[in-house]
């Protein structure tokens, strides 16, 4: 029985995905639940398991192929038996022949792998190196020379770029030296030199490297340009003393964790302080919808995270009902599987306000921009040892520079203002870990 392989259904602001990478070939084995291909979104990177065991007897679409949501891209056979192709046939044929035909064996051999090789060149190509290859004119003969690093030996863009490279730089070298080269034996020093230097720019390499963005990389330029082009952005900033935070999470760091399993960190005091300011002022965690407000009676805080495809955004749901250990085993959950590529699309939709920690990275400041639908972000930067005035005298005090960008058209400065000076009271004054929720 043939079983259809089918891209997942997407979110309704997701219309089409890219296939990335497929993990099994033409006739191989799959066992249900079996990862067979990962697929990309401009939001998430996912897999998509085998539905049935079987063997993968067709696949419709390749690696770089576009498809939409319920598109179908493979065929499984559950019976466990290979399908018939034109190959074994061919071969036997061929045997056949060649025990009839002694003195032809030789040349049979040979065309077999002629074809294998053209067949190669051409099916063997992804469709961005094809496009590539047909750009620089590359014949079927050029591009079965071509070695290929992609999987199973496809060739890749990069590999038609590579190859264009040496060629051009072989066909640079083999250029006669009789004009330009031949002509400085009759000029005078001065002149040879001013012409050597003329010319030495255009015979330095510059390499460069052409990639094309990945989906979620064109969404995530796609939004921020839309937010900055939408909103009337403006950033409010305060400085924050992390000395009683840091002190409360010495304190209580090896008792929590043995707890709750999990460690103490920092983002669960600075979602704790969001939340207590969010409460006060409800206007920052609102959004605009036409020309109406949209107060969220609910807090979900987005936690920005770094992942090797680009940054993605999870949401906390609930924030307000959840207790310092779930925030941080939720947090470290989240970048976990962000580092994977295994954040689902429900776990990045919604959300009604934003915490981007730039200070992870050593960043002092910076201005966030908002995530749209959001009007507002809050983002924290690296805790470093500054000196500040405590009643008349200079100290030394770890401090953190906070920045809250919002979006002016409904958040006027006072409210901004206010707010950040909550999550700074917040967390100036914390309260202990293991009594509060």
């Amino acid at each position: 029985m043939l079983i259809e392989v089918k891209v997942p259904a997407l979110s309704e602001s997701v219309t089409e995905a890219t296939l990335v990478s497929w993990h099994k070939k033409k006739g191989e084995r799959v066992e249900r639940g079996e990862n067979l291909i990962d697929i990309e979104t401009d939001k998430v990177v996912m897999e998509l398991p085998a539905p049935q065991t079987g063997i993968l007897t067709e696949i419709l679409k390749e690696d770089g192929a576009t498809v939409a949501g319920e598109e179908i891209i493979a065929r499984i056979d559950t019976s466990g038996k290979q399908t018939k192709t034109a190959s074994p046939d061919t071969a036997a044929e061929k045997a056949k022949t060649a025990d009839d035909k002694p003195e032809k064996k030789v040349e049979t051999q040979s065309t077999s792998s002629a074809d294998k090789t053209t067949s190669h060149g051409t099916s063997g190509l992804l469709p961005a190196a094809k496009h590539l290859a047909a750009e620089h004119h590359l014949g079927a003969d050029e591009i079965q020379t071509i070695q290929g690093t992609g999987r199973d030996g496809r060739i890749v863009k990069q590999d038609i770029l590579d190859y264009v490279d040496n060629k051009n730089k072989a066909e640079g070298d083999q250029q006669p030296a009789d004009s330009s080269f031949g002509s400085v034996n009759t000029l005078s020093g001065g002149e040879a030199a001013q012409q050597a230097d003329t010319s030495s720019p255009a015979t330095t390499e510059r390499p460069e490297k052409r990639v094309p963005m990945t989906r979620l990389r064109m969404r995530i330029a796609e939004r921020l340009v839309q937010s900055q082009s939408t909103a009337a952005i403006l950033t409010t900033f305060n400085e924050v003393n992390m000395q009683a935070v840091l002190d409360l999470r010495a304190l209580y760091k090896e008792k929590f964790e043995k707890e709750h399993g999990v460690k103490l960190g920092l983002m669960s005091f600075f979602v704790k302080a969001t939340v207590a300011a969010l409460k006060k002022y409800p206007i920052i965690n609102a959004s605009v919808d036409g020309n109406d407000i949209i107060y969220h009676e609910y807090f979900d805080i987005g936690i920005a995270v770094g992942s090797p495809r680009g940054l993605v955004v999870p949401i906390l749901r609930d924030a307000d009902k959840l207790s310092f250990a779930e925030i941080e085993t939720r947090i470290a959950d989240l970048a976990s599987r962000a580092q994977e590529g295994k954040i689902t699309l429900e776990e990045l939709t919604g959300g009604t306000f934003s915490i981007t920690n730039g200070g992870v990275f050593g960043s002092m400041l910076s201005t966030p921009i908002i995530n749209p639908p959001q009007s507002a972000i809050l983002g924290i930067h690296a805790t470093k040892q500054r000196p500040v005035a405590e009643n008349g005298q200079v100290v030394i005090r770890p401090m953190n520079y906070f920045a809250l960008s919002y979006d002016h058209r409904i958040i006027d400065g006072r409210e901004a203002v206010l707010s950040l000076a909550a999550i700074k009271e917040a967390l100036e004054y914390p309260p202990s870990p293991l009594f509060e929720r």
